[in-house]
């Protein structure tokens, strides 16, 4: 797929080319001083009339009309060097990689050394390079009988002055990350008539296959077993088994200081008896976003390889309505014996979320970090664009906040008091009641979360409002977005300090 040349770029054969331009130019200098002599200092002409422009994301297509081996240049506009971040560089580079899927090419290459400025170096922006591109030009092939087959990009070249192994290295990673993030968009955009917790189980199942690491998938009889009894109240009105899918990727030689990744796996939620009404159950296949965030993260750490120890645990389910389905006023008991008064059947997330809890700290887990579409309470509160967060632990929810920040996966901080946890716990028939009311409510479903971690340091990740979008946008078509896949493997995989 990617070739690294420290060759000439505008002497050689391209279908395109792709050029940064940071800063507006008074006219072309330097390297591609060279080019705009090939166009007889036409292109400096373009950048004065404004038709080529450095301006923050604008995209301009020149056809080379015989003047070069390359038949079109893409110029894309960085804006000011001094302004310009990971994020900025990442969506610019969106906006450029949908242009060159519009033009229908089976390659392009791309001249590195544009895009390198200020903060942004020659890895850094390979790594952003690599991973906006195959994000952005994400597409769900969807059932369509007339739907016209993609035209496949089967070679990048990425032109350089730098070493071509580091670089190589720089653009893998990104294509890594890129990748699983990609993966698990198409997990959610999946009908769940398509993709059953067994379906979720086959899945994680050949991927452990694929990339060599240890997978345990608990089925109805062992989760009865070990007493799983919030989980299986939620699968209860279900004609599906549920599955208990435990990841578990070694990368110390001892089995300790372990990072657990634990997400929601609702393959569809009806709402049960608390059934959600006819606009709000559309949608709901998207319900397993966590668990899709957890398994896009976990195919980016196996490829990797970090010295780290990772373990990650899916509840998957639907959550249906039959005669034997839970109920309202139902009191179930959880794999750790608090037991729980059920006062809202729509609030089933977290009580999958609670026995996979205590199955990963039955790991090992040292740190802790959940992923769900949980709350409605989380859009009310943040809006669509942000993933709500809660935690009992300072430290490790900067180590997550900053893991965020480089894949520029934004959250916020969600307040969580001594008044919540007695909140959840004002039950006068049980330990817990899974739903104290309206108020709060994305930090109700967190809290209650946090009556299963106890001690063990841990980040709540909401996504309810971030999963994803109705529109499209530059690193992605509407849709599922794949959030938070990046943000777990960097804090897994961590990133040079480059």
């Amino acid at each position: 797929m990617f070739h690294i040349s420290n060759g000439n770029p505008y002497e050689s054969e391209q279908e395109c080319m792709l050029i940064g331009l940071i800063d507006q130019p008074e006219k072309f200098s330097g390297g591609l001083q060279q080019l705009d002599d090939a166009f007889k200092g036409n292109l400096t002409k373009l950048v004065k009339t404004g038709d080529i422009s450095a301006k923050y994301k604008s995209v301009s297509v020149i056809h080379s009309l015989g003047n070069t081996p390359i038949k079109r240049f893409i110029f894309i506009g960085l804006g000011r060097s001094k302004e310009l971040t990971d994020e900025r560089l990442r969506e610019a580079v969106g906006k450029a990689s949908k242009k060159i899927k519009d033009l229908r090419t089976g390659s392009f290459s791309v001249v590195l050394d544009t895009f390198i400025a200020g903060k942004i170096s020659a890895e850094k922006a390979a790594w952003t390079l690599s991973e906006a591109f195959i994000m952005a030009s994400y597409e769900f092939p969807g059932y369509k009988k007339s739907n016209e087959p993609d035209i496949i990009i089967n070679k990048i070249t990425v032109f350089t002055n730098q070493d071509k192994k580091t670089i190589e290295s720089a653009v893998e990673t990104g294509w890594i990350f890129g990748t699983g993030v990609n993966n698990a968009r198409t997990l959610v955009n999946t009908p769940s008539n398509l993709l059953r917790p067994s379906s979720m189980a086959a899945y994680a199942a050949e991927m452990a296959d694929e990339y060599g690491i240890e997978i345990e998938l608990l089925e109805k009889e062992e989760i009865e077993k070990l007493g799983m009894g919030a989980f299986l109240a939620v699968n209860q009105g279900s004609g599906e088994p549920p599955y208990m899918i435990v990841l578990k990727y070694q990368g110390k030689e001892e089995w300790a200081d372990v990072l657990a990744l634990v997400g929601k796996g609702i393959t569809f939620d009806t709402g049960g008896y608390s059934i959600k009404p006819k606009d709000g159950i559309v949608g709901m296949k998207t319900d397993m976003g966590g668990a899709a965030a957890v398994l896009g993260a976990m195919e980016v750490i196996a490829r990797l390889r970090p010295d780290r120890n990772v373990v990650a645990v899916i509840p998957a389910t639907d959550n249906m309505i039959n005669e034997k389905a839970f109920k309202p006023d139902d009191v179930i008991t959880s794999m750790n014996g608090k037991t729980i008064e059920v006062l809202n059947t729509d609030a089933e997330g977290r009580l999958v979320l609670a026995d996979a809890i205590t199955y990963a700290k039955m790991h090992g887990a040292d740190r802790l970090v959940d992923v769900a579409t949980l709350t409605g309470g989380v859009i009310v509160a943040l809006g669509l664009d942000k993933t709500g967060a809660i935690t009992n632990n300072d430290d490790f929810y900067n180590q997550v906040k900053e893991a965020s920040k480089k894949t520029g996966e934004f959250i916020w901080r969600l307040p969580y008091t001594e008044n919540d946890r007695e909140r959840v716990r004002s039950s006068k028939i049980a330990d817990l009641n899974n739903s104290p009311g309206r108020e709060g409510h994305a930090i109700m479903g967190g809290a209650f979360i946090g009556e299963f971690v106890e001690n063990t340091p841990w980040v709540h990740l909401d996504i309810a409002g971030t999963a994803t979008t109705d529109k499209e946008y530059e690193l992605g078509p509407s849709g599922a977005t794949g959030v938070m896949v990046r943000t777990l493997a960097m804090l897994a995989v961590g990133q040079k300090p480059w």
